[in-house]
């Protein structure tokens, strides 16, 4: 890969993509001394004459001028969401993918298949859907005005200040907005896109460590579901959930392989996902939770996500904080060396589901860090 220097000019600015007063672009200081892009994955499709490439992924790299960590992460964004998460806050503050150069880390970061610079084709790729500005104000970043699930008061993280903040207007929503795009309407088209163009990343790249976020998390259940010896660790930010059923922002069912739309590998094995039993907590393991659906004892194994550690994040004052519990519990019941990091509980508090992107945001990048020194050897 070309070595470029990306030593950059100018002044970290406050709210720095005002498409009101169109300010210029923020340029942060960077650690950055490698920069490329390419794609992995994507196979021609369509009759002769009229071939498209269906299921190409861009991937970003990033490294410091010494790598000092054996495996590299690969960053991978959640539902109407692209790289550009990892890259900065919406308020023009250092963003993850900085914060791990920093600490030694290469650094891939990916646009998932059919989204942002990953090319969606009429006619070939599934029908798309959208987030509006009232569900992100609702969901992510004025949740507190909202009290839609118990733990929503508690939010005190996004970016901003007076009554505006977090709601459309105001200059860092606004922002924040312009970031998102439309994705693939269908779980099970984007799992299946992304597994194939997750084990090709690996395929390249070599053993690597999956951090994931909300819509992802299943996406890195699937890549190592097909590549299980490449992945080292995963860390799974508010990963989608919980298995079976969705909850808080709707009661449909979903993943219905427990953690995916699509086939895992089971021991004793299944062929079928209905052949998956299972029963539901008569209690919630605690006030403000939700029951959780597990299997039915003895448990069968996710027999590919053995192996390696694990971690389930969950943020204080998300939607998230209602259910995780059940996504960590089923991984566990299934065999998978699992650990729960609730952020409220390591004293770091205020938190909705964009956790990457709040005031705090490099706190907890510095609990993730330091979980990843202790466990991945």
């Amino acid at each position: 890969m070309r070595r470029i220097s990306l030593i950059a000019t100018g002044s970290w600015l406050l709210a720095f993509a005002s498409l009101a007063l169109a300010q210029a672009p923020v340029r942060l200081p960077t650690v950055a001394a490698e920069r490329a892009f390419f794609y992995v994955g994507g196979r021609y499709v369509g009759e002769p004459g009229k071939e498209l490439m269906r299921g190409q992924m861009y991937v970003e790299y990033l490294a410091p001028k010494t790598i000092t960590q054996k495996y590299p992460l690969v960053l991978i964004h959640g539902a109407m969401q692209t790289a550009t998460n990892w890259m900065m806050t919406p308020d023009g503050r250092e963003g993850w993918a900085e914060y791990f150069l920093e600490q030694g880390y290469a650094v891939y970061l990916v646009d998932q298949p059919a989204r942002g610079r990953s090319a969606w084709h009429p006619n070939v790729d599934g029908a798309l859907r959208n987030f509006t500005a009232s569900q992100l104000e609702r969901q992510f970043t004025a949740s507190e005005r909202f009290n839609q699930w118990p733990q929503a008061t508690k939010h005190t993280q996004w970016p901003g200040s007076g009554e505006g903040k977090g709601r459309m207007g105001d200059p860092i929503f606004d922002a924040f907005y312009a970031t998102q795009v439309d994705s693939l309407a269908s779980d099970e088209e984007t799992q299946s896109l992304m597994q194939s163009a997750g084990a090709a990343l690996l395929d390249r790249i070599g053993p690597a460590i999956l951090l994931t976020h909300s819509q992802a998390g299943p996406l890195g259940w699937a890549i190592a579901e097909a590549r299980p010896a490449l992945v080292k660790a995963i860390v799974a930010v508010e990963p989608s959930g919980p298995p079976f059923e969705n909850a808080v922002t709707s009661t449909n069912k979903a993943r219905a392989w427990g953690v995916t739309d699509i086939p895992m590998t089971y021991d004793p094995p299944i062929s079928a996902a209905s052949e998956l039993r299972t029963v539901k907590q008569p209690q919630p393991d605690a006030p403000d939770l939700t029951a959780c659906i597990l299997q039915a004892e003895p448990a069968r194994k996710l027999k590919n996500l053995m192996g390696r550690p694990t971690l389930v994040v969950t943020a204080e004052a998300s939607y998230h904080a209602v259910y995780d519990q059940c996504t960590a519990g089923y991984l566990e019941q299934a065999g998978v060396s699992v650990q729960t990091m609730r952020l409220g509980d390591r004293g770091i508090h205020g938190n909705g589901h964009m956790v990457m992107l709040e005031l705090n945001n490099l706190d907890i990048a510095a609990a993730l860090a330091a979980w990843l020194r202790e466990n991945v050897k």
